[in-house]
């Protein structure tokens, strides 16, 4: 699958209808869960980050995940680690 966006958004992968966007569809309500946050003006204190490591999952695959989480407790980069329990 090729992507001319570096970042995945709502509107590219909606156009795809056999992917979707899973940690939203399992967490609808939470607010502020990101997997990035840049080193400069304390952004990662100030929660101020974006949401973009991903699992891409296929429709066919989707009845089947269990969880999908952000690590957001764990440091020691930039990014935390994502997970997806299948």
């Amino acid at each position: 699958m090729y992507w001319k966006a570096a970042i995945i958004t709502t509107e590219n992968c909606s156009n795809n209808r056999s992917t979707r966007k899973d940690f939203r569809h399992l967490n609808p309500d939470l607010e502020g869960a990101y997997s990035w946050w840049s080193y400069r003006f304390h952004a990662r204190e100030k929660n101020a980050g974006w949401r973009i490591d991903y699992f891409i999952v296929s429709n066919r695959l989707a009845p089947q995940i269990k969880s999908a989480t952000i690590h957001n407790e764990i440091y020691g980069s930039d990014h935390c680690p994502v997970e997806l329990v299948i």
